[in-house]
């Protein structure tokens, strides 16, 4: 693989069974993602776009074709592996943001770095580092319900980012957020994408694409 290659999906096919009856979800996908691509992945509910995003995000395994990530192929490897890969260089955002609602901001940003071997004290650096990058330090003791919409996808996007990951996967990032809060979440990931983060972005709102490069 090319050293700026950073996933490359080849013939990927996924089908569901649906009752008496079989879904394509996925056929024959080919697609190659550059390190510090903002990729754009759109298409109306049901076109496959969920599919492919836990697909990337190895939440899923496709049923034909292959999978390289970072020059490593993912798709045969066992839970235990793909959860550690996962874990280190995945991040993910949600339209629901997946907030713990009783945790402080912090303490649900820390929660990716439970899985791995350092300090506690380390933990809270990188924690209070990550809610000061999206610009939310001075609300790290807030839970989710004393936060905004718009903070809490800034708490999602720390938590995210904590880990170092290559890769941000945002499915639907700004689906529960006005427009003001969601143009403010858009930008947030184009700055993240500039300073080099692989973004990819699942939505179904055209209006999202000028902020994407692919």
């Amino acid at each position: 693989m090319n050293k700026d290659t950073l996933i490359r999906l080849s013939g990927v096919s996924k089908r569901f069974q649906m009752g008496s009856g079989v879904v394509q979800a996925l056929r024959e996908v080919d697609l190659v993602i550059k390190r510090g691509d903002f990729l754009a992945v759109m298409g109306p509910s049901g076109s496959g776009k969920s599919t492919l995003m836990n697909i990337i995000g190895l939440l899923d395994r496709p049923d034909e074709g292959s999978y390289l990530l970072e020059d490593q192929d993912v798709g045969g490897l066992d839970d235990d592996r793909r959860s550690y890969i996962r874990n280190r260089t995945i991040g993910f955002i949600f339209q629901n943001f997946n907030l713990l609602s009783r945790a402080t901001a912090y303490r649900n940003v820390m929660l990716p770095l439970a899985y791995r071997p350092m300090p506690e004290t380390e933990r809270h650096r990188l924690a209070l580092q990550a809610l000061d990058a999206v610009g939310l330090s001075p609300r790290a003791e807030h839970t989710p319900p004393q936060l905004s919409g718009g903070e809490r996808q800034r708490v999602a996007i720390a938590r995210a980012l904590v880990g170092g990951p290559s890769v941000i996967l945002a499915d639907e990032p700004t689906g529960n957020l006005d427009s003001r809060a969601g143009d403010e979440i858009i930008e947030l990931l184009t700055e993240i994408s500039g300073r080099g983060k692989t973004v990819i972005l699942v939505t179904h709102d055209h209006g999202l694409t000028r902020y994407a490069v692919r």
